[in-house]
């Protein structure tokens, strides 16, 4: 469960900018868009969050910073060797930022025990490296590493609560690998929870990254998922009676007639023998009774998008991750986004409090009879041309207040200033 989320100096992001899941004490909406902490002490946390702003001010680059952020959790100590660069870009767009190393942190809930996560990186190598627990509520610091430019070595940090081969995994750390990481290959238990969290929990949809609708298909597969994605499709009234699945081996005749003969030689030798499948939607005829199947790539670009994200959705739902959309909009008509978010505000269908960050420019998801006034945020550049991740909170909106027409009236800020083009 995600807590809070915080970047400093990566791509347009330059002062430290959070976004938080913590719900405050307004009654609205609590049962559907919040949930209890399964850690005493902590208020209720949000089911979903949306962020607006305009083109360019950075919504995609907060998605950017928590995909980078798991990424390099995931790989630094097995797909790098020393003296690689490290693909974390600061901001440009003055010396402060370029000379300085970008951070991250995240705070999280794995296991009912609280997290607090953290590193620092510039191109060369990792500048930082921290992680608290709360096992009981109390702060445990169980490691942390700083690296000192004069003595050009890193300072090493270990509490009484972190224990196991400390020095081995020290020692085995490179300068552009984290001690998580490392840790982790070097079979070490008691930190399995917080990589485990960014592993298995953490699921990022960015700008540009392509949504298969494969992930769907082999879901179809099943029976009973089948009928769960088939149920989930028609809830968003697109009256499919039945998904088919065609298996049938490859053949060079599948590949675009006017693509080189070359290519179709070398893909042939990597596919053959391999089975293809193909996927049908069944629909109902108005004359005959009969099903009528329409091919995947002959139905609309939205329900091409829709079949896409049914499978990851409700795998999302059934296992409580923590899912980041960027643009969740595109291809989607606004009823279509407000069905997808209702699922996550749903109890019944979140029965595992999954948790939703999704940024767009939909402004009809500006409804209080949809979304809390605590699960709006927006982003804008400031003078230095960074961008400010700010709450709807800060203008203390009135309850019922028009929230969309506010927006679009420019009260919250975060709108295009457009001039007008002359000729």
């Amino acid at each position: 469960m995600l807590i809070e989320f915080s970047v400093t100096n990566y791509r347009s992001f330059l002062p430290p900018q959070s976004l938080t899941l913590t719900a405050n004490i307004a009654a609205e909406l609590q049962e559907e868009n919040t949930f209890v902490s399964p850690v005493s002490n902590l208020p209720r946390l949000l089911r979903s969050a949306v962020v607006y702003g305009p083109n360019a001010a950075g919504k995609s680059n907060l998605i950017h910073a928590i995909a980078f952020m798991k990424s390099f959790i995931l790989s630094s100590a097995k797909e790098s060797q020393e003296g690689e660069k490290i693909d974390a870009t600061p901001f440009l767009f003055n010396r402060k930022g370029s000379r300085n190393p970008s951070e991250f942190e995240v705070l999280f809930i794995q296991d009912d025990i609280r997290y607090q996560y953290g590193f620092a990186v510039n191109s060369e190598r990792v500048t930082g490296e921290w992680l608290f627990a709360y096992p009981e509520s109390r702060a445990q610091k169980w490691f942390e590493r700083n690296y000192d430019p004069e003595t050009q070595k890193d300072i090493w940090y270990f509490g009484p609560k972190f224990t196991g081969h400390r020095k081995v995994w020290q020692e085995a750390t490179r300068s552009n690998a984290l001690f998580l990481s490392t840790a982790i290959q070097l079979n070490n238990e008691q930190l399995k929870p917080v990589f485990n969290w960014f592993d298995h929990k953490v699921v990022v949809l960015a700008q540009g990254a392509s949504i298969s609708h494969g992930f769907s298909a082999s879901e179809c597969e099943e029976e009973k998922k089948k009928k769960e994605i088939l149920k989930f499709m028609n809830a968003a009234d697109l009256s499919i009676t039945d998904i088919s699945l065609e298996k049938k081996e490859f053949s060079m005749d599948d590949l675009p007639t006017d693509m080189p003969q070359s290519i179709k030689e070398e893909i042939a030798k990597d596919l053959k023998g391999e089975k293809l499948t193909r996927l049908f939607f069944m629909h109902p005829s108005s004359d005959n009774g009969k099903d009528v199947p329409l091919a995947f790539n002959e139905e609309s670009a939205g329900t091409r998008k829709l079949f896409a994200l049914a499978g990851p959705w409700l795998d999302v739902l059934d296992n409580g991750f923590v899912l980041f959309v960027d643009e969740l909009d595109t291809s989607l008509h606004p009823i279509m986004v407000r069905f997808l978010l209702h699922l996550f505000h749903n109890p019944e269908a979140n029965r595992h409090n999954a948790q939703l960050v999704f940024t767009t420019h939909d402004t009809t998801v500006l409804d209080q009879a949809l979304m809390r006034r605590d699960q709006v945020w927006f982003v804008e550049k400031d003078d230095e041309n960074a961008t400010s991740l700010y709450p709807l909170s800060d203008y203390k909106p009135r309850k019922g207040e028009a929230l969309q027409k506010g927006y679009l009236y420019g009260r919250y800020g975060a709108l295009p200033f457009l001039e007008e083009l002359r000729f």
